[in-house]
């Protein structure tokens, strides 16, 4: 094992706190498998992306960490993107055999989810395959978090598992290079529901803060393969998104990590009744 030690704090929310942020995730989870139900031939990813907002704001969601995505296509892996505003739906449109990407960060009463859902319209092997393999950056992240590595450290093994599956890194085109970041409950002040550059108002709020906090006990609260991020993750939560791609189809999944600072359970997914968990174990059981 290696890298930095766990940090000595331990996780600040209550048992109550951790289920109303799985409430949030599984109203997400469920938001989007409900649009990607919705979704056929024709439909742009900017009507995708306003119908899942509308259903998740249908299931009372007050504000957004940031607003919601859609990607078809090669756009599923980034292809071509040089600026943030790429990120944004566009009038591509889905066709029979594509891949596609919803994502979508809710806030209810200030508790966040951040997740990312994957799917296909007809057959698409390449597709079928990734999926299958992203099991096991779920299970590596886990267990190398678990053994105490520093963030950089395992953002290294989920890049080295990529490359021995013949794939690409499609998170390290995100901002900042990221493969996840902190979540912590929202406090901040001012209107809900105001968004810049994609962000909630309240949401850059409460980053900057997070980023000065942490920079002042030498720690990052997104995690990347930069020096900032070359310490253990501090004990909260993390949404972790592993994004992985190969030609023009991406996938990934998106979801909450608690880590706890108690050497008995160091980490652990805080909810496995997801819709790729249950997809993986479906292929498991035929």
């Amino acid at each position: 094992m290696s890298g930095a030690p766990m940090p000595s704090t331990q996780l600040d929310f209550s048992e109550r706190d951790l289920e109303r942020f799985r409430e949030v995730q599984q109203l997400a989870y469920r938001c989007a498998e409900e649009t990607a139900a919705w979704l056929e031939p024709g439909v742009t990813e900017r009507q995708a992306a306003a119908e899942l907002r509308r259903r998740l704001i249908a299931g009372g969601v007050e504000d957004f960490f940031h607003v919601p995505f859609a990607w078809f296509g090669d756009r599923t892996a980034f292809r071509g993107f040089r600026v943030p505003f790429q990120f944004f739906p566009s009038n591509r449109v889905l066709r029979e055999g594509m891949p596609f990407v919803l994502d979508c960060a809710p806030i209810i009463d200030g508790y966040t989810a951040d997740i990312g859902y994957g799917g296909r319209v007809g057959e698409n092997r390449i597709w079928d395959r990734l999926c299958a393999d992203l099991r096991e950056y779920r299970e590596l992240i886990l267990r190398l978090v678990r053994e105490g590595h520093a963030l950089d450290e395992i953002y290294k093994q989920v890049d080295a598992l990529i490359a021995r599956h013949g794939f690409d890194n499609r998170h390290q085109v995100y901002p900042g290079r990221v493969i996840g970041h902190q979540v912590t409950r929202q406090h901040a002040i001012g209107p809900k529901g105001v968004t810049l550059f994609g962000f909630g108002i309240r949401t850059l709020q409460t980053l900057g803060r997070e980023l000065i906090s942490e920079r002042l006990h030498g720690r990052s609260p997104l995690w990347a393969d930069k020096h900032a991020s070359a310490h253990a993750p501090t004990p909260g939560l993390w949404a972790v998104e592993p994004h992985i791609g190969f030609r023009d189809v991406g996938i990934k999944y998106e979801e909450l990590l608690v880590v706890t600072g108690d050497p008995a359970n160091p980490a652990y997914w805080l909810d496995d009744d997801l819709p790729h968990v249950r997809r993986w174990q479906a292929m498991e059981a035929a």
